[in-house]
């Protein structure tokens, strides 16, 4: 992937999110047919997620059990 340069977006596709997340394919695709999960483009039939919304929807998911002193 490509620095964010120019305000260009870097996306992600359903296999590259799988991945990232260590979940089938198949179950980012369930998730999107439910309507659950990340929010995503489709652009030319291809279903792509923008890699600066799938980081902060990571960010906002984590938590603290308070047993890590910083």
């Amino acid at each position: 992937m490509q620095e964010d340069t120019n305000n260009e977006r870097n996306f992600l596709n359903t296999s590259q999110l799988a991945k990232r997340w260590n979940k089938s394919p198949r179950t980012i695709e369930n998730w999107r047919g439910r309507g659950e999960g990340p929010n995503y483009y489709k652009i030319g039939g291809k279903v792509l997620y923008d890699l600066a919304e799938i980081i902060e929807l990571e960010n906002k998911s984590y938590i603290s059990n308070g047993s890590c002193s910083s």
